[in-house]
């Protein structure tokens, strides 16, 4: 439905197979025909099981795009009117403007989907020429069609005035369609820039700018309660054919909001850049950044990390293989570039990047400054459970924090630079709030936030300083994804602060001494004394560390906050 891609969006079965010429490489620089085959018939690399979501878009780059319909679509527009019914579309008002054909003149046809057709408009009273997305009432059989306009219209004003996003500005009705006007964007598409470089690869220094620029739309989505769903590179155009021209995603036809403690089930997306929790029916806000990390590899090496003659074969590689980093030219890519691409692949979401982490990455980083990094929805989550974790778990987690080097802690910095406004280093209770309050879906009361944080002041002065908020915010499924030696190392140095006496277990004893509490340690023990032994091991200590964290920044606790 997005203003970008409709025909790529494929409804019905979600496991259609499809042959790009019968290629069995995955070369892009010598066989760009897999590329150039799928962006002709993009419905081969997309799959959505909802069967009459998605359906209205059109791609307003595309001058030539092949009339096709959209394979196994179970919506049947003309059946359901020769039946009498009247469309949904035609019995709704949409409660946009009436007044399109007084301010806008319809020209040139830039691109169509099943349902609405693209074009350039020029605005009658300031001659500024614009792209306009005509959607066909009579074509909008069921309510679902009906809501997805709805939605595309509410996400576009969501996101409207950032500089990655292709702007919105008004949307019109009559009785015949929906009108669209957003920002008409000339550039061409990343892919086609993508093609057209030298290798089918970008330079490291430039690849690092178009990524950082899609991390920032995906961050700044996450933090509206949205999740794109279908960032791939069809789905970004640059303003203007300008090198340094700012990239826009422009198809947010696939996009819906976060309900907090749910996942979404239905698998959609393209087929390349798909996430493994999307194929197994568990995804979130983390899947956007796993196709960012695809994208990145291609852009790198001018290769599909995953791939197959069939959108089976692809899936299976996703779920089951890692990206090859040993064929060149990886050999000749630094390795910052390929430790950042492996923290967005990686196949547990729990443990992936996040799309603002992933900003504070050196590599993305470099030449960006600190105050483009948004707030990280996972920190902001992170900070609502630590509340909820028990005496023990916080204690631990604090000694883990303690553990960490300044390399380890780059991220969480930028994260506290963020919410410390007034830079005196500390988080205030207002400040608090407010970052709280920019994570969308969540609705906060004021007696929580005072809650959580007083939960992660340790030191009871009213204020959070740097260490406090590393103990609440840390992701411990990253650090022992990323390197287990150096995770087995930094859990046993935090066992070790309980453990004085060095015999591998952490006594009652212990436990008051270094927490300081007074009356029955009881509970605190049992919580984490899985054999019932009466005293910690090493290995329960860790447990309890990983149980801490098992969460991911999307599975969000259904209760109000």
């Amino acid at each position: 439905m997005g203003s970008c891609f409709s025909s790529s969006k494929v409804s019905g079965s979600n496991r259609q197979t499809h042959s790009n010429n019968n290629n069995t490489t995955n070369t892009l620089n010598v066989h760009q025909n897999q590329w150039n085959t799928s962006k002709a018939t993009t419905s081969s690399s997309t799959t959505v099981v909802n069967n009459s979501r998605k359906q209205q878009g059109s791609n307003y780059n595309r001058d030539n795009q092949e009339k096709q319909q959209p394979r196994n679509s179970n919506v049947k527009p003309s059946s359901r009117r020769q039946s009498g019914v009247i469309p949904c579309g035609k019995r709704t008002d949409f409660g946009y403007d009436k007044d399109f054909d007084k301010r806008y003149t319809i020209g040139k046809l830039l691109g169509h989907g099943q349902f609405g057709y693209t074009y350039v408009a020029t605005d009658k009273f300031s001659g500024d020429r614009v792209a306009v997305k005509r959607i066909e009432k009579n074509k909008m059989v069921f309510l679902i069609a009906v809501e997805d306009v709805k939605r595309e219209v509410k996400i576009l004003k969501a996101l409207a005035g950032h500089e990655n996003v292709v702007q919105f500005y008004n949307s019109f009705e009559d009785d015949n369609y929906v009108y669209i006007v957003m920002e008409l964007c000339e550039g061409g598409e990343l892919l086609d820039r993508i093609l057209s470089k030298k290798d089918s690869r970008y330079t490291e220094k430039d690849a690092a700018i178009v990524v950082r620029q899609m991390l920032k739309v995906a961050a700044e989505c996450h933090l509206h309660g949205l999740v794109h769903r279908d960032m791939k590179p069809e789905n970004f155009l640059f303003k203007s054919s300008k090198e340094d021209s700012p990239l826009k995603a422009t198809d947010f036809g696939l996009s819906d909001f976060i309900r907090p403690g749910k996942k979404f089930q239905d698998i959609v997306g393209s087929a390349y850049y798909v996430a493994p929790e999307v194929l197994k029916r568990r995804s979130g806000p983390e899947s956007d950044v796993w196709s960012i990390g695809v994208i990145t590899y291609i852009l790198l090496c001018g290769r599909r990390p995953f791939w197959d003659k069939t959108e089976d074969g692809i899936f299976k590689e996703v779920l089951r293989n890692k990206p090859d980093f040993r064929r060149k030219p990886w050999s000749n890519i630094s390795n910052s570039a390929k430790d950042f691409v492996k923290k967005l692949l990686v196949k547990d979401p729990r443990a992936r990047f996040t799309a603002a982490q992933s900003l504070s990455h050196p590599w993305v980083r470099e030449g960006g400054d600190a105050s483009e990094i948004p707030l990280d929805i996972s920190v902001l989550s992170n900070m609502r459970q630590f509340v909820r974790y028990s005496r023990l778990k916080q204690f631990a987690l604090r000694a883990l924090a303690s553990t960490l080097d300044e390399e380890e802690l780059a991220d969480l910095r930028d994260q506290f630079s963020a919410i410390d406004v007034d830079k005196n280093g500390v988080i205030s209770l207002e400040e608090m709030r407010t970052a709280l309050a920019k994570d969308l879906p969540w609705k906060m009361k004021e007696s929580r936030v005072l809650e959580i944080l007083q939960a992660i002041d340790s030191n009871t002065d009213g204020l959070v300083d740097f260490p406090e908020f590393v103990a609440a915010t840390l992701h411990v499924h990253q650090l022992e994804e990323h390197n287990s030696t150096k995770w087995q190392q930094r859990s046993q140095a935090a066992f070790e602060k309980f453990d004085v006496d060095r015999d591998g277990f952490i006594t009652p004893e212990e436990l008051k001494m270094h927490t300081g509490l007074k009356g029955s340690i009881d509970p605190l023990l049992e919580e984490a004394d899985i054999d019932k032994d009466g005293k910690i091991s090493l290995s329960e200590f860790r447990r309890l560390l990983r149980t801490a964290s098992m969460s991911s920044p999307t599975v969000r606790d259904s209760r109000r906050m």
